[in-house]
């Protein structure tokens, strides 16, 4: 059984968006503030497509294929 990620990374924004990976970083900061999280806490999917407003299931199948 394979596992699959939950977690969001710069490099995955970097690809989902289009954006480089500094913007990247910065939207997971944002993202983290919007949901009161410490620096050091993760951004999930759940979260990173809520605020940006893309579909689960995109952010889904986009971990899925780099998982």
């Amino acid at each position: 059984m394979k596992i699959f990620r939950t977690c969001i990374f710069p490099k995955d924004v970097q690809c989902i968006t289009g954006r480089s990976e500094r913007s990247g970083r910065r939207l997971l900061n944002d993202i983290r503030t919007h949901f009161g999280k410490d620096s050091h806490q993760f951004v999930t999917s759940e979260e990173f497509s809520e605020y940006s407003g893309i579909n689960i299931n995109v952010v889904n199948d986009y971990l899925q294929k780099v998982s």
